[in-house]
């Protein structure tokens, strides 16, 4: 018995170690995304450490061994009254700027409870016979009452090869969820792209194989929706890259036009690159030009991006001085070099600072703002968990920070997962709800909050812009 005991009880350890690195459901790394993957297992795939702080100039321009820390409290969400959504105080930081009042009171978060949803929280989003997760929504641009939704897909757990795509259906409320009107959604016939040389090295020398895109987020600009995506790049390891969601979808969209992203376009970004580059987003500015963001911690990164995803210099150090004093006061700092970052997470909106249904509100670069999230993102003992953000910042160049959250947001519906964990909400991109609205709102239209949960399934949320802005700190008061 003890020879048999020593025989068999390693090769028992050995077969579920073995079931829960390869198995999908119970696989955190693996078969999450592939920045949240190996994020968790391999270097830090953002470049927060890796890029210098440039000097910073007086004006802006015209236009290891992983050692485990002990594990962080992680505290309860917050008591709030899910119909008490706080009022408006007029006169913060320019003319015609009413910014959400109201905080979390003595909590740790500030809750946000669904607008459509009977008892206030998040609604399932659902892909009919496909498992989806990392959703993303918009408004349909011809149906009324119905949705675009947007899902990452690996392979299933028994194939032997790991593709990736993303999943796309039109989808419309029932049954308390965002459903696919259709029961099979269409995978998007997004290129997997080769760079013709293999650029993955080392740990991350098995993505060379990848195939197909990671981590989309779909989103509107000014004018038209876009997909944004990871995969594998033609200056790194892994780059992210662009596309009018129009082409991918049967549109007639003519290449001379003068549409941009019309083919998949891989986006640069200021030197140094990181072995894998994700969550980047894109914003426009009060003249409609687009930009890159890059980081977000410790120190921003962002530049003008044309239409063959080459780009201008980093803009970040114009205003470096009063945003990094921002950031250092608002978003968690001091984090352990190992499970915990800041990451970026969302696409962009546009937001004016007082209500549309105003006679006296008026639009201007003095009331409108950029909006974004980002998120803290701990893991620890096999499980992650992500704490989100909101982040201002004006829409006129230098593109100043203008206000964080003072505390992370908290979906209503988020449940406790025993002991001082709970489950894993990872924020993926903010939409508009409002068909025609495109990039830009104000605070008394709805948005989407889309969401993936445990890299299994995907949710919902409805909110008021407003609702999403309560309980900003204003860098002016740093």
């Amino acid at each position: 018995m003890k020879r048999l005991l020593l025989l068999l009880g390693p090769l028992v350890v050995l077969l579920i170690l073995s079931y829960n690195f390869w198995d999908t459901e119970a696989s955190y790394q693996l078969r999450s995304s592939v920045g949240a993957a190996i994020g968790n297992k391999f270097p830090a795939s953002h470049n927060q450490a890796q890029t210098p702080i440039p000097q910073r100039p007086t004006k802006p321009p015209s236009s290891s061994t992983e050692q485990k820390p002990s594990s962080p409290a992680i505290v309860p969400p917050p008591l709030q009254n899910p119909h008490s959504h706080g009022g408006l105080t007029h006169g913060h930081g320019g003319t015609n700027v009413d910014l959400p009042s109201g905080d979390a009171g003595d909590g740790t978060h500030i809750e946000l409870f669904s607008r459509s949803t009977p008892d206030k929280k998040y609604f399932s989003v659902t892909f009919g016979n496909q498992t989806a997760f990392n959703p993303n929504i918009i408004p349909h641009p011809t149906r009324k009452d119905a949705y675009i939704i947007v899902g990452q897909k690996t392979t299933d757990k028994d194939d032997p090869i790991m593709m990736f795509w993303e999943v796309a259906c039109d989808a419309t409320f029932a049954g308390g969820a965002l459903r696919c009107v259709k029961e099979a959604p269409v995978r998007l016939p997004v290129a997997a792209t080769n760079p013709g040389e293999a650029r993955c090295e080392g740990k991350l020398e098995v993505l060379n194989m990848n195939n197909g895109p990671h981590d989309a987020r779909l989103f509107h600009g000014p004018k038209k929706p876009y997909l944004m995506y990871g995969s594998n790049s033609h200056h790194t390891c892994f780059g992210m890259w662009m596309q009018d969601y129009r082409t991918l979808v049967g549109s007639n969209v003519s290449a001379t036009a003068g549409d941009d992203f019309v083919k998949a376009t891989e986006l640069q970004r200021p030197q140094p690159y990181g072995a894998l580059e994700k969550n980047w987003f894109v914003f426009w500015d009060k003249d409609d030009e687009a930009y890159l963001h890059y980081d977000m911690t410790p120190s921003r990164v962002f530049a003008k991006v044309h239409p063959n995803g080459s780009i201008e210099k980093n803009l970040a150090p114009y205003a470096a001085e009063q945003d990094d004093q921002c950031i250092a006061a608002y978003l968690p700092n001091k984090l352990p070099e190992q499970n915990e970052s800041m990451h970026q997470a969302t696409n962009s909106l546009r937001v004016t600072m007082c209500k549309r249904a105003d006679k006296g509100c008026r639009a201007d670069d003095k009331n409108t703002f950029i909006i974004t999230i980002v998120q803290h993102k701990k893991y620890y003992d096999f499980h992650g968990e992500y704490e989100p953000y909101v982040v201002v910042f004006r829409e006129r160049s230098p593109f100043e920070l203008y206000a964080i959250s003072k505390k992370p947001l908290w979906i209503h519906g988020r449940q406790r997962l025993g002991g001082k964990k709970s489950e894993q909400f990872y924020v993926v991109s903010i939409n508009w709800k409002e068909r025609g609205l495109g990039y830009h709102g104000y605070l008394d239209d709805e948005l989407f909050l889309a969401f993936g949960i445990e890299d299994k399934r995907s949710g919902g949320m409805d909110v008021l812009a407003s609702d999403l802005l309560t309980g900003l700190g204003l860098c002016s008061d740093v």
